[in-house]
């Protein structure tokens, strides 16, 4: 193998990439989250400097099932996401996820910097009538939400601007002895978004404390609200807004 070709190479192993080149069309992808308050102290140690938690001490807890997505299969996913600002522009940063599916893994940890890891989420109607997310990892249950199927419709604009809100990952990814080669937060914002239906209503939500699915360290107060919704939409490349490597942290403004 030349050189050239190595240089041309998406992503190991050579032979066979595990996972197809962005950007990712998801069609019909299926959210079910529930916003929730949880603990100040407990948020803020989830959250890596220089990104500052909102204020609203809330976190969102997400359950999501993507059956057609480009270059990454059928898979679903479930994890958590909290109300962010990086001086002082809106984002949310993805604390943690867990799900079935080997691209989205290794994809999603290497381009994006996903806080991935393998597990057992699903999402459905249980006996017609209750949205259900459950998340099991190690063949124990560690989250389960409740939420009324369709309950309330939702203005679908208004979802679309909440799915295209900047999302911010923390990127580690360490060098051949072990130590720290690329150390960033990487930003992205979803774009081409078709918002094919969305509801609210009352939610509850479970989390049961594990050492290596740790979602209840963001405990639950109290459940402010559950939203479903079906989109169609891109996940494009990401950009690097923070480099811990760089003197300053390199800022670059989040842009766009």
């Amino acid at each position: 193998m030349k050189q050239d070709e190595i240089r041309s190479l998406q992503s190991m192993p050579a032979a066979s990439p595990s996972y197809g080149r962005p950007p990712c069309r998801f069609i019909n992808r299926e959210y079910f989250t529930i916003r929730y308050e949880s603990d100040p102290d407990a948020i803020r140690q989830a959250v890596p400097e220089p990104l500052e938690p909102d204020g609203s001490n809330t976190v969102v807890y997400e359950f999501i099932k993507m059956p057609d997505s480009s270059g990454l299969g059928d898979y679903e996913e479930s994890g958590i996401v909290i109300p962010c600002t990086f001086h002082g522009e809106p984002c949310n940063f993805t604390a943690q996820m867990y799900l079935n599916n080997g691209p989205a893994i290794l994809g999603g940890r290497e381009i994006w910097g996903f806080p991935k890891k393998w597990g057992c989420p699903t999402l459905k109607v249980e006996e017609t009538e209750t949205l259900t997310g459950t998340l099991v990892y190690n063949n124990i249950l560690v989250a389960m939400g409740t939420m009324p199927f369709k309950y309330n419709t939702v203005d679908e604009h208004e979802v679309e601007k909440t799915i295209g809100k900047t999302q911010v990952n923390l990127k580690l990814i360490p060098d051949v002895d072990g130590s720290l080669k690329i150390a960033q937060l990487a930003a992205y914002n979803l774009d081409h978004i078709t918002v094919k239906g969305a509801w609210s209503g009352p939610a509850r939500l479970s989390l049961i404390p594990h050492v290596n699915a740790p979602v209840a360290d963001l405990p639950v107060k109290t459940c402010i609200e559950g939203m479903h919704f079906i989109a169609d939409l891109t996940l494009p490349y990401a950009r690097v807004i923070h480099d811990y490597l760089k003197e300053n942290g390199g800022y670059i403004r989040n842009e766009k």
